[in-house]
């Protein structure tokens, strides 16, 4: 145990953090590997690997994730802006490589190799595009004759333009969901809102016309015709768990899943282990976001504020896209369960979201003491 008493980098850390949070990101990836036991055997099988292959895989990134965490859970705001600038630009270089030279997986280019190691780009775009979008809608705020909100406006565009061409029309919704929260948080004028609004509405719009993918998935989550079978599989799943679940290892449903151990490991949660078990998970991610934005709300720092809240968002609206597709309740979309599901990019890049806000919702009373002084020197109040 680190005494209060210590000085110290190592100690002021664990005196600043917010324990809460890391406990919480900690036990998701708890849960999310002891799924993955229930989830990945299956799935390997089927494709000739090891039983235990996306098992170890799993442990292994892990190790790399928590580091990462741990890591950047030590930065200042000022180098988590700078650090979230250098990650966003790497990734959308990567992006931009990955469309020319990564392979085709299900009509898609999201990936770019590296000898046997395979990255998804976008994921660690996500929470260095909030960080750095933050960071302009925050000097906007601070200077109003700087153009931030207009900067953050054609990084958007140019993120949802990369996700499409993939295409990737989950990640874009992702995406557009938190930005838009974002500038909402900003003060943005009712007018920009309106324009905002109309613009998804004509975005979906084209989608749907000239996408067949997102056509085909909306026509089958509305009319429940053609290849419905992974999704309905999944609900039988969760209907078959009931409310305490058959007993880990005893799931059969989970067996034909295609994706048991990414997209749809919540329907394998909920045939072993329950539909009270799937609750609790949920409510885990709820307080977690409620957590986030309560703590926003009291931050004083623009740039705190803005970042903390798209950043809880982020884990929150990605796990209500993927929980509201195993039930049946959105179209299906290739998209993770934060911490929880199969995925080295997924798990490396939610935990660069975790140690974000770790670093941000640090108590640092030296810096808040320097900001009272500053603001009295300010008011022609002297120094006490």
């Amino acid at each position: 145990m680190v005494s209060r008493a210590e000085r110290g980098a190592l100690a002021d850390w664990f005196w600043t953090i917010d324990r809460f949070f890391l406990i919480t990101f900690i036990v998701l990836m708890g849960i999310g590997f002891m799924l993955s036991f229930a989830a990945s055997p299956a799935v390997a099988e089927r494709i000739g690997l090891d039983s235990f292959h996306f098992v170890k895989r799993q442990a292994l990134f892990t190790i790399p994730s928590i580091a990462t965490m741990i890591g950047l859970s030590f930065l200042t705001p000022r180098q988590v802006r700078r650090t979230a600038l250098v990650v966003l630009l790497g990734s959308i270089g990567l992006m931009i490589l990955a469309l020319f030279f990564g392979p085709e997986v299900k009509g898609a280019h999201r990936w770019i190799n590296f000898g046997s190691l395979s990255i998804q780009p976008s994921e660690f775009m996500k929470p260095a595009f909030v960080v750095v979008c933050a960071w302009l809608f925050a000097e906007h705020v601070r200077h109003p004759d700087i153009p931030g909100n207009f900067f953050a406006i054609l990084l958007y565009m140019v993120v949802v333009a990369l996700l499409m061409v993939q295409p990737d029309f989950g990640q874009t919704i992702l995406t557009s969901v938190v930005w838009g929260a974002m500038f909402f948080m900003a003060g943005v004028p009712w007018l920009w809102i309106i324009l905002l609004v109309v613009g998804g509405g004509v975005g979906s719009y084209l989608a749907y016309y000239t996408m067949p993918h997102v056509a085909g998935r909306i026509d089958r989550f509305l009319t429940g015709q053609g290849d419905t079978f992974q999704v309905d599989t999944a609900r039988e799943a969760i209907i078959r768990g009931n409310w305490f679940g058959v007993g880990p290892g005893e799931g059969i449903i989970k067996r034909v899943i295609p994706d048991a151990h990414t997209d749809f490991i919540f329907s394998v949660a909920a045939e072993e282990f329950g539909i009270i078990f799937c609750m609790a998970l949920v409510a885990i991610f709820a307080v977690l976001v409620i957590r986030g934005l309560r703590h926003a709300y009291r931050e004083k720092d623009d740039f705190n504020r803005f970042a903390v809240a798209g950043l809880v968002l982020q884990i929150g609206v990605q796990s209500m896209i993927n929980i509201g597709v195993n039930l049946q309740l959105l179209p299906a979309k290739g998209m993770t369960l934060p911490l929880i599901s199969y995925g080295g990019s997924s798990m490396v890049a939610i935990c660069i979201t975790a140690g974000f806000i770790l670093a941000l919702t640090r108590h640092r009373p030296e810096q808040r003491s320097q900001e009272r002084r500053l603001f009295r020197s300010a008011q022609g109040v002297p120094a006490e």
